[in-house]
């Protein structure tokens, strides 16, 4: 029997979010000013292999301004576009929980204080944590609603390495384990179209983080952009970018593969045209994800229908 999430055959995030909340949330993407140990030299130089110069916040606010400032403006943005909503200030660029407790409470607290927040996005590695940082999301989970990103894009260890991802899978199912000790909701990032990744790759890892008892996912299609080391290995000839064709079909049989209950943050991933290299379809994004929306009807595919607890 088919499943419907208010006309979606998935558990989108907007319904998630008006469901929790009962009205339109928006998220205010931020740029605290943090850095990163995968390019400060700590695990390694030169970041993850497909990270912008921006740490993945191209669409995040100028860090050289206050959290109050960018919140405002991209508000102001936002409300040209929506009239009405709440807010969750989502911690967009760079390593979230890279800096000391007192650092990251500032910022944390600062951006919750805006009108009309309701919640708190942090993204960040898990190799970023340690005991008082646990302690300290715990106290905001308890004070306002809190999810944690986790970038995983893979959990095959092969891939990991040749994207200089900079920590084993060990890692990853530690942090989760106790972000969920402490009942902190937990989202994992996903991309499609690694170097060397077949499609049985991907799959893998799809139903790896469905029987990790995590709360949702990003699924992220891989961008080739300016000035990162992924242009390097794109002109070596070691990226082959998927069709529109190709990424729709794999998002689909994804989808399927997903406990019900999980909530798909993200189906397809963009770029800031003047930085994008590659796949030049990925700019058309509503294209995208009508393209997925009717392959998901026309085949009768849903959320969970193939979803096997491991």
């Amino acid at each position: 029997m088919s499943k419907d999430w208010n006309g979606k055959k998935y558990h989108s995030l907007n319904y998630f979010l008006r469901n929790k909340f009962g009205e339109k949330i928006f998220k205010i993407s931020l740029d605290a000013g943090f850095s990163c140990p995968n390019r400060d030299g700590k695990v390694s130089k030169g970041g993850c292999v497909f990270c912008s110069e921006r740490g993945s916040g191209d669409f995040a606010g100028n860090r050289n301004f206050s959290i109050t400032k960018q919140f405002e403006d991209i508000k102001e943005m936002m409300s040209k576009k929506w009239k009405d909503g709440k807010y969750i200030a989502y911690f967009q660029a760079y390593t979230n929980t890279y800096a000391d407790v007192e650092t990251l409470r500032a910022k944390y607290e600062e951006a919750i204080s805006q009108q009309n927040v309701v919640g708190l996005a942090i993204a960040t590695r898990p190799d970023c944590f340690n005991k008082e940082i646990f302690d300290l999301i715990e106290e905001y989970s308890k004070k306002i609603y809190t999810w944690v990103e986790l970038g995983l894009q893979s959990s095959k260890d092969e891939t990991a390495k040749l994207i200089n991802r900079g920590y084993q899978l060990e890692t990853f199912e530690n942090t989760v384990n106790e972000l969920k000790k402490r009942n902190i909701d937990v989202v994992a990032h996903i991309i499609f179209g690694l170097p060397k990744e077949t499609r049985e790759d991907m799959i893998n890892t799809i139903k790896y983080i469905s029987n990790t008892g995590i709360q949702g996912v990003k699924l992220h299609l891989l961008h080739v952009m300016k000035n990162t080391p992924l242009e390097k290995l794109y002109e070596n000839g070691m990226v082959e970018f998927m069709t529109q064709e190709e990424y729709v079909d794999l998002i689909c049989e994804a989808i399927t593969l997903l406990p019900k209950d999980m909530v798909v943050h993200r189906l397809t991933g963009d770029a800031p045209r003047s930085l994008l290299i590659g796949p030049m379809w990925s700019l058309k994004k509503w294209e995208v994800l009508n393209a997925i929306d009717n392959n998901l009807k026309e085949k009768d595919l849903y959320q969970g229908k193939n979803f096997k607890k491991i």
